[in-house]
């Protein structure tokens, strides 16, 4: 083993360019005595802030990529840090005779490897070849506080060589720190010391303690900041298949054999005998380079070391990096691609060269082809006791079948495969092409994605390339992320977890959280169907038009390819065009409107298809991320399940409107036994027929005490609220005289409370009062269930109704956005639809979600002459889809284009925000 790669970037020394510029600025500060500290300190800062602009111009102007700007960055502040270190050496007075033992300078970490990033700290090391003398400390603080006055951050400590190997086998940080070690100036013999040391340390240590050391900590933070390298908002520093993952093969590598750069370990006659080819070297390089591109232009544009990509961020990289619309994509979509795949090539070349640097340095596995027939047939054997391919003559460039089959041989056995067999699988994966139409390739396929596990397996397929080369459509999903804040994961990342929400509905583990599609999934015939349509369902993504109609499309030609029935092709297509159908409907239609339910059946017209839709419809939406599914979505996607299932059982014909009807008022009649019954006619003659089929027999219960309550005290305003745990929601009732603009000003009260509405309804009984309900949630999608919350909420809409509450401006001042969230843009759109109900004419607005929009769009419609019947509001992140039911003040549909046109155009102008309050001095 070599000694450490310190040694090597000690030999090759600065370049004459960074000599020279230390050397300058060095007999600025000392010439024929040295400076005063602070004309010094205007020296320095002088010279770090012309360093820093040359190095921002040149990358900027794209003369250097990040690369190489991290390392012109880390030449120039050598020049710094080594003329500071000449300057302190002629201040700090020896001590007497002169002969107290100097330090070595050291740098380590990142700035030891001779990169740096603009805001990154510089790491440094001041090396004793014994204990640390007095004037040792005085020229370490006074370096120290000169770096620190320049404004920079720095990681130091002060050790002897034997503190130095003592703490590096103590704790495997800094082991790293120190196996990246350069030496920069003072007590050579000191850190030559202490490389033969450390490298015998190494030696006698040997590889397999760092290494699990660097596995503990990977694991660690990929459970902080992702499991997977398709997250939206990335963090490309310490992310899976960020610039952590490409430093700790460097690591590894520089451990074990002192490499100091990828290409060291292309050839035969490199360490470990040749554990790179050319393209997988090539292919570091490039991921290194982008990935530190990236990184560059995050510090220059937030002026701070920040790593994480988030959406307010994505679109300006993307404009300083050069990328604009192409197609359906836009440039910051097509810009996160672009880092997904080389974060993906990150996975893949850890999978690839760790396992081999392993081996290299611990030895060949043993193994052992007899003990297992039905393994021996299949092409496989096990070594250290996980699956690989039987050598010398079963391999996966020859014979690529075996890359199914030791997966599932992997998944049916509970064993793992072989780091060395996962390295193949993805150096061989374009050999998936051969398996297109293949009978056994297309068997072990679907038996991988519709059983145990399928999610894990899928991912690996994924991640490895094969999936891509199996399939050529899903390498379109691949890396492909919307700009919006609605989806957590990229396209394929979202539909592997949509199939592992499917495994835990087969489970039984959602039973709490969708009881129904839990109940279902175990009734369903054309489970194969189910499974290949959520892996499908989103295919069509990013290729402009209708994903659905697409997907359905590409599914027909697809399907048959893998094995697939015409029959279950029919299903797959089916489920794939009508994916959206019953979220969009629980979502954005009354589904008390007898038209909606019938609707759906007649698109559905199949119970088995009914149940396949309603549990795709749960794993898509689960899978989507963490906060989308809430209690009151799964609420709403039950009671249109149970609706239109009861229609295609042929138990109701939903046309059957006064006979609902009479059976409502039956139901409450029931619940308000021990009335009298002069009370009981008297409520039961306030509603209209849509009041009655709009809620159940408790609500109107609890309906009917409010109204007597608020009639017997004579109250012009009655506001009551009920937490209902089961739909995670709260409903507010107002009861209240009605009058134009009602509903605005109380959904601007809810507004001001801080208070999300997901649903509403509003009603105008016979006596002329208005009876609006509201169910609102809090901001983490929970009931809006706390005393005092719900206390002031009571009293803004009131001061809202009697005019003490100026809404606009109490609005302006509710609690704004993240910024990283307002790059994301959402157009304006108004759809207007007299076809989806027989009563009603439908409007949908589309635009950006913000507090009071709701009470902009309601008082639009008022002054428009309008009124609502019914409002259903669902927000996608930052994007909001409200609904409203309208008709005009003689009751019937607006289908006159003179009316509709001002309307449009009063929505539209509602979804543009006002502007920001202006604080108070």
């Amino acid at each position: 083993m070599r000694n450490t790669a310190a040694e090597a970037v000690a030999a090759s020394g600065p370049s004459p360019a960074i000599r020279a510029e230390e050397a300058a600025l060095i007999a600025r500060l000392i010439d024929t005595a040295p400076l005063p500290r602070d004309e010094a300190l205007g020296v320095l800062r002088r010279e770090l802030g012309a360093v820093q602009a040359r190095v921002q111009q040149a990358f900027e102007s794209r003369e250097t990529h990040g690369l190489g700007a991290a390392r012109r960055l880390s030449g120039h502040m050598d020049a710094i840090i080594l003329a500071i270190h000449a300057y302190a050496e002629a201040v700090i007075p020896r001590g007497p005779g002169g002969r107290e033992e100097a330090f070595a300078l050291v740098a380590t970490g990142g700035y030891g490897r001779g990169v740096l990033a603009p805001y990154s700290d510089i790491d440094l090391l001041f090396l004793t070849g014994t204990q640390v003398g007095a004037r040792t400390e005085r020229l370490v603080e006074f370096m120290l506080y000169l770096l620190w006055d320049l404004g920079l951050k720095v990681g130091h400590a002060t050790r002897s060589v034997k503190d130095c190997l003592a703490h590096a086998r103590r704790d495997a940080t800094i082991q790293t720190a120190l196996v990246d070690a350069r030496f920069m100036a003072g007590n050579e013999r000191a850190f030559n010391k202490f490389s033969a040391e450390f490298g015998k340390m190494r030696a006698t240590d040997g590889l397999g303690p760092f290494l699990a050391a660097k596995r503990a900590e990977r694991a660690t933070r990929h459970a902080r900041y992702g499991e997977t390298p398709f997250m939206v908002e990335p963090h490309i520093k310490e992310g899976r298949g960020g610039l952590r993952d490409l430093q700790t093969l460097y690591w590894l590598a520089r451990h074990a054999f002192g490499a100091l750069k990828m290409p060291d370990l292309v050839g035969p006659e490199s360490p470990g005998g040749g554990l790179l080819v050319e393209g997988e070297a090539r292919a570091i390089r490039r991921a290194w380079d982008f990935l530190w591109t990236v990184r560059f232009h995050l510090h220059y544009v937030t002026g701070r070391a920040e790593e994480r990509l988030t959406f307010d961020l994505q679109p300006v990289v993307a404009a300083r990096m050069g990328y604009a619309r192409h197609g359906a994509q836009n440039g910051a979509e097509r810009f996160m691609k672009h880092l997904f795949l080389n974060s993906r090539d990150v996975v893949r070349l850890s999978r690839v060269l760790e396992p081999a640097i392993e081996r290299a340095a611990l030895g060949p596995p043993a193994i052992r082809r007899e003990g297992d027939e039905s393994l021996e047939e299949a092409g496989l054997a096990f070594a250290d006791g996980k699956l690989v391919a039987a050598p010398p003559d079963r391999d996966f460039s020859r014979e690529p079948v075996l890359m199914l089959r030791i997966v599932l041989a992997a998944r049916d056995r509970g064993l793992d495969i072989h780091p060395l067999a996962i390295r193949a699988l993805i150096r061989h994966a374009r050999q998936a092409e051969r398996l297109r139409g293949d009978a056994e390739a297309n068997e072990l396929f679907l038996e991988l994605l519709t059983g145990k596990d399928a999610a894990k397996w899928m991912g690996l397929l994924n991640e490895s390339g094969f999936l891509s080369r199996f399939m050529p459509d899903w390498a379109r999903i691949v890396g492909l992320m919307q700009f919006d804040t609605y989806h957590v994961f990229t396209v394929d990342e979202h539909t592997i977890q949509a199939i592992g929400v499917l495994q835990e509905l087969e489970a039984g583990l959602l039973e709490n959280v969708a009881p129904v599609a839990s109940e279902l999934v175990g009734q369903l015939q054309s489970r194969r169907a189910l499974y290949v349509a959520t892996m499908l369902h989103d295919i069509a993504k990013g290729r402009g038009g209708d994903h659905s109609e697409l997907g359905a499309r590409i599914a027909t030609e697809l399907c048959p390819k893998i094995g697939l029935s015409p029959e279950e092709t029919e299903t797959v297509s089916w489920l794939v065009l009508h994916h959206l159908l019953i979220s969009q409907t629980a979502f954005k239609r009354d589904i008390e409107d007898p038209k909606t339910i019938l609707d759906i059946a007649d698109v559905v017209q199949s119970p088995e298809r009914l149940r396949l839709l309603l549990v795709l419809t749960v794993a898509d939406m689960r899978a989507v991320g963490p906060k989308v599914w809430n209690g009151w979505k799964a609420t709403l996607l039950r009671e249109v399940y149970w609706r239109v299932s009861e229609v295609l059982a042929g138990g109701l014909t939903v046309p059957e409107h006064d006979v609902r009807v009479a059976r409502a008022k039956e139901a409450v009649a029931e619940a308000l036994l021990g009335w009298p019954q002069a009370d009981i006619e008297k409520y039961l003659s306030l509603g209209y027929p849509g009041y009655w089929l709009s809620f159940d027999a408790d609500t109107h219960g609890r309906h009917a005490r409010i109204i007597r309550e608020a009639e017997a005290a004579g109250a012009p305003l009655t506001v009551r609220s009920a937490v209902l745990e089961a739909r995670a929601v709260t409903e507010i009732t107002v009861y209240a005289i009605d009058h134009p603009g009602l509903f605005s000003r109380i959904s601007g009260a809810l507004a001001v409370a801080e208070a999300s509405i997901v649903d509403a309804r509003i009603h105008t009984l016979t006596n002329g009062m208005a009876l609006d309900t509201f169910w609102v949630q809090d901001s983490a999608g929970g009931a809006f269930d706390q005393p005092n919350r719900l206390s002031r909420l009571a009293l803004l809409i009131e001061h809202a109704l009697n005019g003490q509450l100026k809404l606009t401006q109490e609005i302006r001042k509710v609690r704004r956005e993240p910024a990283r969230l307002r790059a994301v843009t959402v157009p304006g759109r108004v759809v207007v639809d007299n076809h989806a109900s027989n009563t009603h004419t439908v409007i949908e607005v589309n635009g950006r979600d913000r507090p009071g929009l709701l009470h902009d769009l309601t008082a639009a419609i008022s002054e428009q002459g309008l009124q609502i019947a019914s409002a259903h509001i669902t927000t996608y992140g930052v994007r909001a889809v409200d609904v409203f039911y309208v008709k005009d003040v003689f009751g019937l549909k607006v289908d006159n284009e003179r009316k509709l046109t001002p309307l449009r155009a009063a929505l539209l102008d509602a979804l543009t925000p006002p502007e920001p309050a202006i604080p108070a001095h």
